[in-house]
């Protein structure tokens, strides 16, 4: 009995595929009033600067998703799936009348449904518009939307909707996803053995998931393999390696490089579907196995950061936030690149750039470390001990604290702040406070990633850019570059940080660096840079506990240099040293910039010399070949002028001085008497709107 209603109903199956053939002049009628294309949604997709994934999110409900197209596939994946699954997509136009009568006869045949006669079209239409039950009006809707689809949508624009849309178990949907989570790799590049079972679970996702029935995944994709034996897609042994491949037996974790930076790009555009960082995946990645590396050595909730920056672009390349973003322990979602902490001793640099930018100093310049007061603050150097007389090249390499404070208070605190904040990294001062001395030892606040900007305009000979974390938008605080200091500063800065002593067992001379460690062991840092890039580390606790004897050249330095060596195999060189640098021994200085005096800073109203005219802060119109004055008055002995830190010439004593200025922009004028006072004025020099009969004149600020 139950034979012959099987038989009827395959009877009754072939009439009414026999009646939707009839029909199917009514049906391709629709094509003219087809509805717009679908708008499907997907997964937000976070990529990197070479539009590798860093990071995709799941969508509201859960499930992922995410944007693929045919041409991001494995060419052979997608012959293998129109072979199997429909292998006239390219001629039907959506409904294939040969499939369905093979389906009812053989229905008809075994007494049962053995295919349904679905086209990829209509697998698309079924999936678009999920149906309740596979019933004959349900089978007819479906094949109405598979004609109108084919109206509005090219095939490659079908198969792409497949793509994205075929389920693969669980809340994966679509090939590119499924690669992801079973093999963890995009489809490109997939082996007969994956693509076959990736062609296989569609059919029945839940019942062939891999990691929970691998032995029912195997059997699919080993009937694949069969079915398509007599094509020309692969051979025999092929075939017989590909069976013999063993079938992923868990799902793996969607990618998360640059957690935080991706959750940061997405919170910036939340409307936007995909995101293009600056960042270099592949350092990313090896940053980022650094840190793993090394948290599980810095102690019970100690965690790190790291930001590597392109010194010519300010791109940044990577941002690490300790080693785990889902660690609570370590504060693992906090984004620690962006944290202001206390800088320590790494702001000193930006002190002796711009005494070197005044004229003040040169790296050889000869400065007394001994203790001293200033007021009531005394400062004292980390290990408590002073070196007497050093070179300033020596004071920085060494982090000397006196030196560092008697250069800031003769530069001046809120100059140092002002120059700082017009490059586009602005200190982090409590409510009401005004920049003191304490600034130059880490008495104020700042991020890593500002720490790296900073750095970086160093290497790039003084001009600063804004940091670029997108590829796909502006930088942030704007587009081109700001001065930071003049080009000799910079370049004298660069050689001095370059040979300072390097951490045990590393090699010295390799990176130009600089370590810090703020007050009361909270922060350790390094910051290191060759021609190319600039790395920034800093270790500490997220809550801002102290972490006794930790301190950056023990806790920071020796994962700078370890970034260096994974990521650089020869660091790249600095430019050569600007025409305008001063290549001299101590003894062949200018003798004002031998020894730095006790009088060093702006002490005209104290006997030292004075700057009368032009005032600090003036526009002057210059036309080429006129040369300007310079007005000194007071001082003792011999004076000598600097432009931008570089010696200029010796005018007689109360005297005016003519000089030539190099070209439009920004200049600073430090003149200093032979017991080593000064004084400096910065000025703008424009050209003239009209240069006819026109001399320098002086505008206001």
């Amino acid at each position: 009995m139950r034979r012959v209603l099987a038989c009827m109903a395959g009877i009754a199956l072939l009439g009414a595929m026999l009646l939707a053939g009839g029909v199917y002049a009514w049906l391709a009628g629709v094509r003219a009033a087809a509805p717009p294309a679908p708008v499907l949604a997907t997964s937000v997709e976070v990529l990197d600067r070479e539009g590798r994934m860093l990071r995709p999110f799941a969508l509201a409900d859960g499930r992922w998703r995410l944007q693929v197209e045919p041409g991001d596939v494995d060419r052979r994946f997608l012959d293998m799936l129109v072979a199997y699954e429909d292998k006239r997509f390219y001629s039907h136009p959506g409904v294939d009348p040969l499939a369905l009568i093979r389906a009812a006869g053989q229905m008809l045949l075994h007494g049962e449904i053995i295919s349904g006669g679905s086209t990829l079209t209509m697998q698309v239409a079924r999936l678009l518009e999920p149906r309740a039950a596979r019933t004959f009006p349900a089978k007819l809707r479906e094949m109405r939307r598979a004609i109108e689809l084919e109206a509005r949508l090219s095939k490659r624009e079908i198969l792409a909707l497949y793509l994205a849309l075929a389920p693969y178990g669980g809340n994966i949907e679509g090939v590119r996803a499924a690669s992801l989570a079973y093999f963890g790799k995009e489809p490109r590049r997939l082996s007969l053995a994956e693509a076959a079972l990736l062609v296989a679970l569609p059919q029945a996702p839940e019942s062939r998931r891999p990691d929970r029935n691998p032995e029912r995944a195997a059997w699919a994709r080993d009937h694949v393999l069969m079915r398509l034996k007599a094509t020309d897609l692969y051979n025999a042994p092929e075939a017989e390696f590909a069976a013999r491949q063993p079938i992923p037996r868990a799902r793996l974790a969607m990618p998360m490089l640059a957690a935080h930076a991706a959750e940061a790009a997405r919170r910036e555009r939340p409307a936007a579907q995909m995101h293009r960082l600056a960042i270099d995946a592949a350092a990313q990645m090896r940053l980022e196995e650094l840190a793993r590396e090394r948290v599980r050595e810095l102690g019970t909730g100690v965690s790190l950061a790291m930001v590597m920056m392109d010194n010519g672009s300010g791109e940044v390349l990577a941002r690490v936030s300790g080693a785990d973003p889902l660690d609570a322990a370590r504060a693992g979602a906090v984004d620690l690149t962006r944290a202001i902490r206390s800088p320590g001793s790494t702001l000193k640099p930006f002190i002796y750039g711009l005494a070197f930018e005044d004229g003040l100093a040169h790296p050889e310049t000869l400065i007394e470390d001994r203790p001293a007061r200033f007021g009531a603050y005394r400062p004292r150097n980390f290990d408590r001990d002073y070196q007497g007389t050093v070179s300033v090249k020596q004071a920085l390499q060494l982090s000397l604290n006196v030196p560092a404070v008697v250069l800031l208070q003769a530069v001046g605190p809120q100059r140092l702040a002002s120059r700082l904040g017009q490059a586009g990294f602005a200190l982090s001062l409590p409510p009401g406070e005004v920049p003191g001395l304490a600034v130059g030892l880490g008495g104020v606040g700042m991020s890593l990633d500002a720490l790296a900007g900073l750095y970086a305009g160093v290497a790039n000979g003084g001009q600063v850019h804004a940091l670029r974390d997108r590829m796909d938008g502006a930088a942030t605080g704007g587009e081109g570059t700001r001065r930071l200091m003049s080009q000799v500063a910079a370049w004298y800065l660069a050689q001095a940080l370059a040979g300072t002593p390097a951490p045990r067992n590393e090699r010295a001379g390799r990176i130009a660096f600089k370590t810090g460690t703020s007050f009361g062991y909270r922060d350790a840092w390094a910051v290191g840079f060759d021609g190319r890039r600039t790395i920034a580390v800093w270790v500490g606790r997220p809550d801002g506990q102290p972490v006794p004897g930790m301190i950056g050249r023990e806790a920071a330095a020796p994962i700078l240099f370890e970034a260096f060596a994974r990521l650089v195999t020869r660091p790249a060189p600095f430019g050569p040293a600007p025409r305008e640098a001063l290549d001299a021994q101590n003894a062949g200085l200018p003798p004002p910039l031998r020894q730095f005096g006790r009088m060093a800073g702006k002490d005209g109203a104290n006997g030292g010399p004075k700057i009368s005219f032009p005032p600090d802060g003036a526009s002057l119109e210059h036309l080429a070949g006129e040369p300007l004055a310079l007005k000194v008055s007071g001082g003792k002995g011999r004076l000598t002028i600097f432009v931008d830190g570089v010696p200029a010439g010796e005018p007689a004593q109360a005297a005016t001085y003519f000089w030539q200025p190099s070209g439009a922009g920004f200049v600073r004028l430090t003149v200093m008497d032979a017991a080593g006072a000064s004084d400096s004025v910065s000025l703008r020099i424009r050209e003239p709107a009209d240069t006819a009969g026109t001399t320098g004149l002086l505008s206001g600020r």
